[in-house]
């Protein structure tokens, strides 16, 4: 059959779409390129984040103009990406070579991004020992940079690649934001009590009170974004005890592996009081929520706070100048410690370990990619960022807390100090592999609507768990060894980099090696080997845990305290 004219007309149409749109999209670039580098400017730095709330932008335009005013001839650009596609676009400019200058790391999973580490930015352990220049004139001058942070710049250390490898420039906290006025019309009180059960009472008070159009006020407004936040401030914290039982390397945490293995062994399952008083408590807050929140993005939960049809957000400093900003001239925003479980609460009291505990780590980190044309400007810019003065006036502008000591900020921000003493979750059932992950996550969108009760959560997940984690386990302990391979690879290249240095350098890559050595190839596997041992041989459920003493050692102690005092000798 004779082809007809219409026939072939279609057969060109998608190529001549496609030639189209690559010929607009080149125009594009070529016209828009100028504009960010006009005449007389030398250098142009592209400088990329996530960050889209109140004030970061107008703060990098701030601090561009007044590094522009010592450096006439750099020019800084900042490109802003939504961060549901930060990640997505980050990644593309880094593998094809066209990633900007300064990018804020993240938004990628972390074994991914310490592959982008690795391959795509400059280490910058060298500068981060320098003092930096732009603190002359203050009681930092002369001090190495990373001593200027409030956390040692901990936040910009990456331990797998015994690096800094990002610089912090502001630091983050967490806590629960209210509408003044609305609760005290709700409440009749002025301040919301500090303990979670008069929390939880009055929240059950601001369901009972209508709108002038008739309709319920939501206590709490949440998201699938927020909901974690009250339950690793509130609820899962009350699982800290696990580390008594599973923690059987000792670090002071329970990884996924091991808490498999306390699990499989028989010596802890889903019935440990513990992990039903988290669930408990997770049980009263989710039903503060308004309905349908896990289908809720972050930006509906804070246009209900926003509207005054919720009293109770809880969300990070980077939201802190967004909620003021809507809140100007029509409510006073407050700002107050998330509620704690009281170690005499009839019913949860006997989990309570202690606070929450806050990491003070830098954040809001930016890395030098390896294609930047003038890293030592680039290098410098973060300095300018990172200085007492540069990094005080950034984060005032922002409205967030700044990374470097001894630094001023605005008084609602003190309550977003972090609290240095207290405890962590020690509950990962979801952390151990794929499918498990999947079936956990899927169960808790069930529980946290109240669709099913933790009886119920625990009879799907527990045995899925127990069976499906062997292969997962198995899975890790591939993933472990095939490891081991490139640790040997990374580390003779490190080991040809010591070889090679000289002076101070060589002494510290040296120490690092050791170190890298030590922790990758010696220390981890005879931890990890000790943990598949007890899991192959199998463990008695009665015996004690890693922080447990048995009833004839604690007599036996008693009875030795009692000696040494009825000698008059020091009880120790």
């Amino acid at each position: 059959m004779k082809p007809t004219f219409l026939s072939v007309v279609k057969g060109y149409v998608a190529p001549v779409v496609v030639a189209l749109t690559f010929a607009w999209s080149a125009l594009s670039i070529y016209t828009h390129r100028p504009d960010k580098a006009p005449p007389g400017v030398d250098i142009t730095l592209r400088i990329c984040h996530w960050q889209l709330e109140t004030g970061v932008r107008d703060a990098f335009n701030e601090m561009a103009a007044d590094y522009q005013k010592l450096h006439p001839n750099v020019r800084i650009v900042q490109e802003a990406i939504p961060e549901s596609t930060y990640g997505q676009w980050i990644t593309t400019q880094l593998m094809g070579g066209v990633g900007p200058d300064l990018v804020e790391v993240g938004k990628v999973p972390y074994n991914v991004l310490l592959g982008y580490y690795n391959r795509y930015m400059m280490p910058l352990s060298t500068y981060t020992a320098q003092p930096n220049p732009y603190n002359a004139g203050t009681e930092f001058e002369g001090v190495p940079w990373r001593k200027t942070y409030k956390d040692a710049m901990r936040g910009g250390y990456v331990e797998e690649v015994q690096e800094y490898m990002a610089i912090p420039l502001s630091q983050f906290g967490i806590r629960i934001f209210y509408n003044r006025g609305l609760f005290k019309q709700l409440t009749g009180m002025d301040t919301p009590p500090q303990d979670f059960r008069g929390f939880i009472a009055v929240c059950e008070k601001i369901k009972t009170r209508r709108d002038p159009e008739g309709r319920f006020y939501t206590p709490i407004t949440a998201s699938k974004y927020h909901i974690g936040y009250w339950d690793a401030y509130i609820s899962d914290i009350l699982t800290f005890n696990t580390i008594h039982r599973a923690d059987f390397n000792r670090d002071g945490a329970v990884g996924s592996d091991e808490l498999f293995v306390a699990c499989k062994t028989g010596r802890l399952d889903m019935g440990y009081e513990p992990f039903r008083a988290r669930f408990g408590v997770l049980r009263l807050l989710c039903d503060q929520f308004q309905p349908g929140f896990t289908g809720l993005s972050r930006d509906e939960a804070v246009f209900l706070f926003a509207q005054q049809k919720a009293v109770f957000i809880a969300t990070g400093t980077w939201d802190a100048s967004s909620l003021m900003e809507q809140a100007r001239g029509t409510f006073d925003v407050g700002v107050m410690n998330f509620p704690a479980v009281e170690p005499d609460d009839p019913e949860f009291g006997f989990a309570y370990a202690g606070p929450r505990y806050e990491r003070p780590e830098g954040a809001f980190k930016f890395g030098i990619t390896r294609t930047c044309e003038h890293p030592e400007v680039a290098l410098d810019f973060l300095r300018f960022l990172a200085s007492k003065q540069g990094n005080e006036k950034m984060n005032q502008v922002i409205g967030w807390i700044p990374a470097i000591r001894d630094t001023e900020l605005r008084p609602m921000l003190r309550a977003f100090e972090p609290n240095l003493e207290g405890v962590f979750s020690c509950d990962p059932f979801q952390n151990l592999g794929g499918e498990t992950f999947i079936r956990w996550e899927q169960l808790m969108a069930l529980f946290h609507v109240g669709q099913i009760t933790y009886d119920q959560l625990r009879k799907q997940y527990e045995p899925f768990y127990l069976t499906k984690g062997v292969n997962e386990l198995a899975e890790n302990q591939r993933n472990r060894r095939r490891g081991v391979f490139r640790d040997d690879q990374f580390l003779a290249g490190f080991r040809a980099r010591a070889m090679a240095a000289t002076g101070d350098e060589r002494e510290q890559l040296w120490l690092k090696y050791r170190q890298l050595a030590s922790s990758r190839l010696v220390t981890r596997d005879l931890a990890n080997s000790r943990l598949m041992a007890l899991y192959n041989k199998g463990l008695n459920p009665d015996s004690p845990g890693p922080y447990e003493m048995t009833p004839e050692l604690l007599e036996r102690v008693r009875q030795h305290l009692k000696q040494k005092l009825e000698r008059g000798g020091p009880a120790r």
